[in-house]
């Protein structure tokens, strides 16, 4: 298993700096052209929110490039912070004493 010390970043971010930032398009010319809400897409590219597989097909649609590719991206970092607040878990098998 790869484990990343550094916190990956968010797809929104990528999709900002690497889309449309190169693009010159605004952030609510791209929100248009994907069929969102500037509000929403601003969400994403501040990255103040998650990633849905919904939003993933939009921009692999936009961008030429695969929904998976982005969800990867949020399924790193959702895994990252998940790791960083570990839980006090006991595993199943004490539990059944096996």
């Amino acid at each position: 298993m790869n484990v990343t010390k550094r916190k990956p970043v968010h797809p929104g971010i990528v999709l900002l700096e690497d889309v449309i930032k190169p693009l010159n398009l605004s952030v609510t010319k791209a929100a248009a052209c994907m069929g969102i809400s500037r509000k929403t897409l601003s969400e994403l590219v501040n990255g103040r929110c998650a990633l849905t597989p919904d939003m993933a097909v939009r921009i692999g649609e936009a961008t030429g490039t695969t929904p998976e590719s982005w969800l990867e991206m949020q399924n790193r970092l959702s895994l990252w912070v998940a790791k960083q607040h570990k839980p006090r878990i006991k595993p199943l098998a004490e539990l059944c004493g096996a």
